[in-house]
């Protein structure tokens, strides 16, 4: 079993038990056809990882804070944030809201879906991008683990002064 399968197993274990524990199932996963039918809307590829979580672990509700939107979800919240003022790059996609009006977002022309981290709340378009992880495989590994800054047991939790890098890439993808 290679790295990735691990992850995946590691996900789907994490968020059945979850989802027992809270007494409602994990949503049924997707088919490739709807993954297939959502990169068609989008005009963009999902990348591999985060197009398995939606196939092999479930249509979201699982993972950090809020957990992973449901696929039409983030198809839905990407089309709003487009047509919106916040000049939102084509192939970033929301991917998780983490409450405030903040989203998790992947990066799905990043050869590694660089997790991006929009934070409106400064009120500047420019400073609402942040690089929250290098890779969607690291960002799924610190929620497992509880190292990511959004985990309640995180050293890097709340009393943390959260400081990402800027997404440099952010005014030539637009």
């Amino acid at each position: 079993m290679n790295e990735t399968e691990q992850l995946l197993e590691q996900v789907a274990d994490r968020a059945r038990n979850s989802a027992r524990a809270q007494g409602k199932p994990l949503p049924t996963p997707l088919g490739t056809e709807e993954i297939a039918r959502a990169e068609g809307i989008l005009g963009f590829a999902l990348p591999p990882l985060l197009a398995r979580l939606y196939t092999r672990v479930g249509d979201g509700g699982f993972g950090p804070e809020h957990g992973l939107l449901p696929l039409r979800q983030a198809l839905g919240a990407h089309a709003a944030q487009r047509d919106s003022g916040w000049r939102w790059p084509e192939a970033v996609l929301p991917v998780a809201d983490l409450g405030c009006a903040m989203y998790a977002c992947v990066d799905c022309r990043s050869e590694t879906a660089q997790v991006l981290l929009f934070d409106p709340n400064p009120g500047e378009p420019d400073l609402a991008w942040s690089v929250d992880a290098p890779g969607l495989a690291g960002w799924l590994r610190g929620w497992l683990d509880g190292t990511a800054w959004f985990c309640e047991e995180s050293v890097l939790g709340e009393d943390h002064d959260l400081e990402l890098a800027p997404w440099a890439e952010f005014r030539s993808r637009i």
